[in-house]
């Protein structure tokens, strides 16, 4: 069955592979395993996170559109989302298909009760064509690996290099900004990575917190949980402490990000778009 779970995971997709898709520079300046991807690739690992089922056959869908536009588009629209009939992105009977052996039989039945016509004198192999178009539509929606992003290399270069010497050298030493721009197989890899680098490839950006107790103990690790009612720590030595967040209990947090954080909330797409034109020049 294709696409078992793809409705419930679309809502939630844009999170999660922001997390995969996200790359940035490791502590020793090497690229991680998801900059030197290809498209291709990072739209196959999707696939299988996602549990999108069989990649569509883009040679079949080529053929089958031409027979979709003249049978179909009328009511499901252009791209199978939906006019004066329903979308096929979430419809029950193309994500049960595959490769066209349920919707080619489907589509000879029709279903006329509703309004939609049989096909029953359309070869088969027309009808399995008209289901691969279908899947490439579907799959052009669900899988976020196979986007293709647009240039953003359209920022000024000298404004932003102006914004990174006003905003970002009081915490960053010149010399981190060297060769940046190599360190990132693409400009959207770059712009994610200065922007919000991923603590959980680079130990130093990891969120910390000295608890103290009523009873005078004093912990400090790695945090791995917070609520208003409990914090958990990772120390040093790797054992976990759990504590309840009771009167008394302080807690101090220190993010090595809180900069990070503070310049998202007056971040311009002018300013991300100078800074990132700038860092990428710095090869």
């Amino acid at each position: 069955m294709r696409y078992p779970v793809v409705r419930a995971l679309l809502a939630g997709a844009v999170v999660i592979l922001a997390e995969i898709a996200i790359s940035q520079q490791l502590p020793n300046g090497a690229q991680p395993a998801s900059q030197s991807t290809t498209p291709d690739q990072r739209a196959a690992a999707t696939r299988t996170f996602l549990g999108l089922g069989p990649e569509p056959d883009k040679v079949a869908a080529a053929r089958g559109a031409p027979l979709y536009q003249q049978n179909c588009a009328f009511c499901h629209g252009p791209q199978a989302r939906g006019a004066t009939g329903a979308s096929l992105i979430t419809s029950d009977e193309v994500l049960k298909d595959d490769h066209g052996e349920h919707l080619a039989e489907f589509l000879k039945m029709g279903r006329p009760e509703k309004g939609m016509p049989a096909f029953a004198t359309m070869p088969e192999d027309q009808l399995k064509d008209i289901a691969e178009f279908v899947h490439v539509q579907v799959e052009e929606v669900a899988n976020r690996g196979a986007y293709h992003v647009l240039n953003i290399l359209v920022g000024n270069e000298e404004r932003g290099r102006e914004y990174v010497s006003s905003h970002c050298v009081s915490c960053h030493a010149p010399g981190a900004f060297a060769h940046i721009g190599s360190r990132f197989r693409l400009p959207e890899q770059l712009q994610r990575g200065w922007i919000w680098p991923i603590r959980s490839t680079n130990e130093s950006l990891a969120l910390t917190a000295t608890v103290k107790t009523p009873e005078g103990a004093t912990l400090t690790g790695r945090v791995t949980q917070i609520s208003d009612f409990r914090i958990t720590l990772i120390d040093h030595t790797g054992q976990t402490h759990i504590v309840d967040r009771t009167p008394g209990v302080q807690v101090e947090m220190q993010d090595p990000l809180a900069a990070h954080h503070q310049i998202i909330q007056s971040l311009t797409n002018e300013d991300m778009h100078n800074v990132t034109a700038y860092l990428e020049t710095l090869q």
